[in-house]
């Protein structure tokens, strides 16, 4: 998988306009075919650096294909809505290691569903031109209903009218998430591929997988697991 050279920026001003360039290039569409291999993202951080895992499953028998991680100095600072810019040089440098060639990649962290339309999923999938989920925790931007209790229950994250995401029942009766297209793939098939990807817990596998190798990483590297790792600030851009 061809991973492109990336000029990131190292102030807001930059980010900013970065921003605005790439969502232009965002393609919202179905999924070409069958999806079988899912990448899982995520990442966690120390004092000054930031660790990226990448995780791929093989979804038909929730059989875990490649792991890799890239560990790079954090050159953005944490500013709400600007995530991309924090994580994505060391999520590129992981996935430039992968083997495999997914055909969906889960991120942890917003898609459209951004105050510009661009979250780490969207920003990711753009550079990559592949397709690509946000699967968040927490709302970063829109209106909803809450989805009924059953797994599977969803309803429409709605932002100026316009339909952004779902937030969706992974689990009978706990938090639902908040699911958003990154790029080139629809809101349906994003919701799709994130419930076939959940079994009996909240987060889908690929993504749980990633949150787990980061942590496994930094606690065999540094000592301790991810400061803040799970913290829900770090998970909304």
């Amino acid at each position: 998988m061809e991973i492109p050279e990336v000029s990131w920026p190292r102030d807001l001003d930059e980010a900013r306009s970065v921003q605005g360039s790439l969502s232009e290039g965002v393609m919202l569409r179905p999924l070409p075919g069958p999806v079988k291999l899912v990448a899982g993202i995520d990442a966690a951080f120390t004092e000054k650096s930031t660790i990226a895992a990448v995780v791929v499953l093989d979804i038909e028998r929730m059989q875990k294909v490649e792991e890799t991680f890239s560990i790079m100095k954090t050159g953005f600072p944490y500013i709400p809505g600007y995530l991309s810019f924090r994580e994505g040089p060391a999520v590129l440098s992981a996935l430039k290691k992968l083997r495999a060639v997914p055909d969906v990649f889960i991120f942890d962290g917003q898609g459209i569903a951004h105050p510009r339309g661009l979250g780490i999923a969207t920003h990711i999938g753009v550079l990559l031109g592949r397709p690509t989920i946000g699967c968040a925790k927490s709302r970063l931007v829109g209106k909803f209903r809450v989805p009924r209790p059953e797994k599977g229950a969803a309803e429409p994250l709605m932002l100026d009218g316009t339909v952004v995401g779902v937030v969706l029942r992974t689990r009978s009766r706990v938090k639902p998430l908040f699911v958003s297209p990154g790029n080139l793939v629809t809101v349906e098939d994003a919701a799709g591929v994130v419930l076939e990807c959940s079994t009996k817990y909240r987060l889908p596998e690929p993504v749980r997988y990633a949150d787990r190798y980061a942590a496994e990483v930094k606690k065999r590297l540094y000592g301790e697991r991810p400061a803040g790792h799970s913290q829900t600030s770090e998970r909304l851009q």
